[in-house]
């Protein structure tokens, strides 16, 4: 080798031959019982039409196909490579990759970004479907126990970009006062009435917009702009108000913005500042991120959806009627931890002919002493069936006096009993039986007061009953595994932490992207380990 050949930009020159060697398939490279050849297999036998409809017209036939693109896509996410970048240089270095190719070009990292947002992103949520039934109609998952369970990851949006409603709210509160001010003022100041009522309305700061311009133009007033230029009182009026308007039209546009939630970042209008649990500075500090649910089945992920709910507790309904919309068998047995309680979410999954297997809020705590002796709580008092009435640690009785109904943020309503004591004068565990010590009444003016929802209590019972059971036991210990080791899978395992696309579409689509290569993940282990067709771990017990 020469010192200028070395220096080219040609490196073929300094090539000291290579000798090709037959085979020259590539596919004898790879191993029989690799999960690529698995994934290969599995995507041939899908019905892709609807994503091959995304497309206007299809390329050349020496260019990757859809489907071609979407084996590479999952195995790329299978091997947790997730940036479009990264995924060129693979198809261009890894033999796998190339194999998935069948010899077509490398795609350029723009054909995989818009691939995932612009074609696989409108039929994921199907795709994810043919999944799931594909998976029930051999056997690999049962169909009849699902286990949920949530979680938070980070979206794609600046930290410090948080827009907060109630903020927000109060600012437009103050502004629709200045207007009101600015209103009267005018009013005095050009001799014109707008308001007769003293009430301030939309249609009369567009009337007074309306009337100052048909001054400016019957005085013939130019405006003046820039240094040394003073502007008279018409023009402070109307730029004024021209103000005012543009920032009440900010402020409509942000409420309308956030909806029902409570804020949303600016660089990411659907993500929703929550709490985190990986919080760095241990400050509490709230991050823009969205709630992914998992319904996981036999250790595959077979139902996931998206929402901007800081909990739990009302993604339960949206997540059943999503799933029994798409699949084609129906889920008997609805396994959940207790941030899933609630009255609505039992009074659904019973209306749906399902059974609910739901760990009460108060399980745990329940069993501590702590609890049992607490003499405020329903639970430790006696109750009467017959009389419809509490008798509390000093032997009086609590009756029901009157019911009221509390609507929940889903708009459900709920009914409950109120139970008053009328006999608290003198009692001397009053201190520890009444609660709440920031009261304006003295203590020794108050009486012991329940709200009580029967219909909750009676479904809280039934439930618990189901969870304590054998059957229970196996399917709770079975959801912990299972449901929880999917996030375990997809965070630790795959080292996915921080979605890369923005809009509640696209992170679905990138959700159900991870849920597909965990599922062939899962199916190529328990094909290697011989464990197919199994559903649930056995509960074992110690000595």
């Amino acid at each position: 080798m020469t010192k200028t050949n070395i220096l080219q930009a040609n490196y073929t020159s300094f090539l000291n031959g290579y000798q090709l060697t037959l085979p020259l398939n590539i596919g004898y490279m790879i191993p029989s019982n690799d999960p690529v050849r698995l994934l290969s297999q599995f995507i041939e036998g899908m019905d892709l039409s609807e994503l091959y409809m995304t497309y206007s017209r299809i390329s050349r036939e020496n260019q990757a196909s859809p489907r071609k693109l979407l084996k590479i896509m999952i195995y790329a996410y299978m091997n947790r490579i997730y940036s479009s970048r990264s995924i060129e240089s693979a198809c261009k270095r890894d033999i796998n990759f190339m194999f998935l190719l069948e010899g077509c070009p490398v795609p350029d990292h723009a054909t995989f970004a818009r691939f995932r947002t612009l074609h696989f992103a409108p039929c994921a949520v199907n795709i994810m479907a043919q999944v799931t039934n594909f998976l029930f109609e051999i056997g690999e998952i049962s169909g009849e126990a699902i286990f949920i369970d949530g979680t938070k990851i980070e979206a794609k949006a600046n930290k410090y970009t948080f827009v907060w409603k109630k903020a927000i709210t109060k600012n437009m509160r103050k502004l629709l006062d200045k207007i009101a001010d600015f209103v009267a003022e005018c009013e005095q100041l050009y001799d014109i009435k707008i308001v007769h009522n003293n009430i301030v309305q939309m249609r009369h700061v567009k009337k007074l917009r309306k009337k100052l311009y048909s001054i400016k133009k019957a005085e013939n007033i130019e405006f003046v702009h820039g240094k040394g230029k003073r502007k008279n009182a018409l023009q402070r009026s109307i730029e004024t108000l021209e103000d005012y308007l543009k920032k009440l039209k900010e402020y409509t546009t942000k409420i309308h913005t956030c909806g029902k939630r409570n804020s949303y970042s600016k660089t990411d209008i659907d993500a929703t500042f929550m709490r985190m649990k990986e919080d760095a500075m241990k400050n509490g500090q709230l991050k823009p991120a969205y709630n992914l649910q998992h319904g996981v089945d036999s250790e595959y992920i077979t139902w996931l959806t998206i929402g901007p709910q800081p909990t739990d507790t009302t993604t339960l309904i949206p997540f059943l009627e999503s799933m029994q919309e798409h699949l084609n068998f129906k889920y008997l047995k609805i396994v959940a931890d207790s941030g899933y309680e609630s009255e609505e979410n039992y009074g659904f999954i019973e209306s749906n002919g399902q059974l609910s297997y739901i760990k009460p809020a108060n399980y745990e705590i329940s069993k501590t002493r702590k609890y049992k002796n607490d003499i405020s709580k329903a639970e430790n008092m006696i109750y009467n069936y017959d009389g419809d009435y509490y008798v509390c640690k000093n032997n009086k009785k609590l009756y029901a006096t009157n019911t009221l109904t509390r609507k929940s943020k889903t708009e459900y309503k709920s009914l409950k009993t109120v139970y008053v004591c009328k006999e608290c004068n003198n009692c001397k565990f009053k201190k520890d039986c009444i609660k709440g010590h920031n009261c304006k009444t003295p203590l020794e003016d108050r009486s012991k007061k329940l709200e009580v929802s029967k219909k909750f209590n009676c479904q809280r019972k039934s439930d618990l009953q189901r969870i304590t059971s054998e059957e229970g036991c196996i399917l709770r210990m079975n959801r912990s595994i299972q449901a929880e080791g999917s996030f375990a899978s997809i965070k630790q395992d795959m080292g996915f932490r921080r979605f890369l696309c923005s809009g509640t579409e696209n992170i679905l689509a990138e959700s159900i992207l991870l849920a597909f290569a965990h599922n062939i993940n899962k199916l190529h282990n328990k094909i290697q380990s011989k464990r197919t067709g199994t559903y649930l771990f056995k509960l074992t017990r110690t000595a």
